[in-house]
């Protein structure tokens, strides 16, 4: 089976950096402990508040469905963070076996 690495690009609207920060240490601890998830882990850029990455990785190519399903994903990433940013990219690669 082949892995998968996630890249997630965010930048926060000006102004909500607090309130985004807040809500994702609770999403990624919700992440974190998925069946499929092998690691998820946040870093901030540096040099700029408003800009983070999320790295996220899975037993699958199906497991992302899976996760993009769960209920804090649904709920708070797309309910309540989503809505805060200025712009999100999401890459997904292969992991060499």
């Amino acid at each position: 089976m082949t892995q998968v690495q996630l890249i997630a690009r965010h930048t926060i609207t000006p102004e909500h950096e607090a309130e985004v920060f807040a809500l994702l240490a609770g999403f990624i601890d919700d992440a974190g402990v998925e069946p499929s998830n092998i690691a998820f882990d946040s870093y901030r850029k540096t040099g700029d508040d408003r800009s983070y990455v999320l790295l996220e990785r899975y037993v699958s190519r199906e497991a992302p469905a899976e996760h993009r399903s769960a209920p804090h994903f649904t709920q708070v990433l797309l309910g309540q963070i989503v809505p805060l940013l200025e712009s999100r990219t999401v890459e997904e690669y292969d992991v060499p076996e």
